[in-house]
């Protein structure tokens, strides 16, 4: 089956158009679009991704400012909610990011925008802009049906201004892409893709009626939206097993796709992810500013008019922002370096990057625990063990990742990162990294509880002095592999020299 995409949504294969064809294709359709009053959609997607990122990554704000008092202890029912806050957080990211990967498939539709269909889409901007709110409710009331009325109300919201943008453009055939717009089966076309953006909706209209008299189905079905094309792929797959394949379709039928379940190209996943990355750094800074700075009078009262001194008074939350944003910017640093060396995405390695993101939304609760070792000592233990694990599931990930490109390395990866290429066990120890050394702070915590938050510091620390000399510790420990490897075997002699590919430079000598 052949898979057409507009321009926006073309992979890093498709090859790019002369320049000069390029600059004449450009100038056709502005003016093609300044005769039909339509223009290209490439700017109202980039708008679309860069809100939706915002919109996932805030989710975590409900959660980080849990109020926990001084005197209050980190016992099971404070750890219960705090449980429940995280996992309801977790299942919102799910479904606003699977919001932004059908909200980017409808782009695979739509070619050109007009004056409508860009007021279209910012009512669809606007409901989900509110589902915070309504994700507010649902943590602070988890078992109220209001905050699952009403946040299932907004999902259903958004799929039905979706649909209504489908019929628009679909009725006037020049905003859509070009596969599209020549095709002789629109209408059907046209029902599979609606039938494809109302499944999500249709689920959420029956969690917000279990909502009603059993919340904890609604719970089931929302995350049903989450994992509903996964199930529907592995329900695909098994029929087939048991039925057998089915009858070739028409010709012309499948000349265009629309899939929830089809991966995203690795341009859109990088902007989404770098969102995310970007807007996580940005919230640390800002509960800075808000609980940081001090107040004019207290300064004046209590350390005699010197700001200085009520700064100095703030040291542990300044170490904590540092060691948090060490931590994001490096993770994202793992990320880059990852998605460097790879040629597409596959279903499994989408899946595996937004739960990453997900722990990576959940770094400023991490921060929030640290930071407030000075004001409840008594919880610091607790607090270690939650960062660490939200550090700990935001690099694993990301290791999990690499190790699923690696099962179809040569088409999802380039030669240098493959199996025995230059930048394997580079890359081996980057993403490894992280998930080691949050798993053994963890460990130590269990071992010395009394030292818990001098550990975490000291992690903090020493992982990014780890990251500067990570290469020159990776060709060190490899030049000793080589030489123990060379001591323990003899050297085979009148040995004909194998080639060796140049972009593939063997870990071990040819003799191993």
């Amino acid at each position: 089956m052949t898979s057409l995409h507009c321009p926006t949504m073309s992979g890093p294969q498709t090859s790019e158009p002369a320049p000069d064809r390029q600059e004449d294709w450009s100038a056709g359709s502005r003016d093609e679009g300044a005769a039909d009053g339509s223009q290209h959609s490439h700017r109202m997607l980039n708008f679309s991704d860069a809100l939706l990122s915002i919109i996932a990554t805030v989710m975590i704000l409900p959660v980080t400012h849990m109020e926990i008092t001084p005197e209050q202890e980190f016992d099971k029912s404070v750890q219960r909610l705090l449980a429940t806050r995280i996992a309801v957080y977790l299942l919102t990211f799910l479904i606003v990011t699977g919001a932004w990967a059908a909200h980017t498939r409808l782009f695979q539709v739509v070619g050109r925008i007009d004056d409508t269909f860009a007021l279209l889409n910012l009512a669809c901007m606007m409901t989900i802009t509110f589902l915070p709110f309504t994700f507010s409710l649902m943590v602070t009331f988890p078992e109220v049906p209001l905050g699952i009325f009403l946040f299932c109300a907004c999902v259903i919201a958004v799929g039905a201004i979706q649909a209504l943008v489908l019929l628009y453009a679909f009725h006037l055939p020049h905003l859509l892409s070009p596969q599209l717009e020549h095709a002789t089966h629109r209408a059907l076309h046209r029902r599979r893709v609606l039938g494809v953006i109302l499944q999500g909706p249709a689920l959420c209209l029956a969690a917000a009626g279990f909502s009603l008299f059993f919340y904890p189905a609604s719970y089931l079905l929302m995350a049903m939206v989450v994992f509903l094309p996964y199930v529907s792929k592995a329900a695909s797959w098994c029929r087939g097993r048991l039925v057998g394949s089915r009858e070739p379709p028409a010709p012309g039928l499948e000349s265009f796709t629309f899939d929830l379940h089809e991966p995203l190209s690795k341009e859109r996943v990088e902007a989404f992810s770098d969102g995310v990355y970007a807007i996580v750094a940005t919230l640390l800074i800002l509960d800075i500013c808000e609980d940081n700075v001090p107040d004019p009078k207290e300064v004046k009262e209590r350390f005699g008019g010197s700001l200085l001194a009520a700064l100095g008074s703030s040291g542990p939350q300044f170490l904590a922002y540092f060691g948090s944003f060490a931590t994001v910017g490096l993770l994202w640093f793992a990320h880059h370096s990852l998605f460097l060396h790879m040629r597409k995405v596959t279903r499994p390695m989408g899946l595996l990057n937004t739960l990453s993101l997900a722990f990576v939304g959940g770094l400023p609760l991490a921060y929030r625990q640290t930071s407030a070792f000075a004001k409840q000592p008594h919880s610091e233990l607790e607090s270690v063990r939650v960062s660490c694990a939200i550090i700990f599931f935001a690099s694993i990930f990301q290791f999990a990742i690499w190790t699923t490109a690696l099962l179809q390395e040569r088409d999802t990866l380039q030669p240098s990162a493959r199996f025995g290429g230059r930048e394997h066990a580079f890359m081996f120890a980057k993403l490894a990294l992280y998930p080691c050394a949050s798993l053994l702070a963890f460990a130590s915590t269990c071992v010395l509880s009394r030292f818990s938050a001098a550990i975490f510091h000291v992690t903090q620390i020493a992982v990014p002095f780890t990251f500067l000399l990570l290469r020159l510790l990776v060709r060190l420990a490899l030049a000793a592999l080589r030489a123990s490897r060379g001591l323990a075997r003899p050297v085979r002699s009148q040995a004909a020299p194998r080639a060796v590919d140049d972009t593939r430079a063997p870990l071990l000598p040819a003799a191993c």
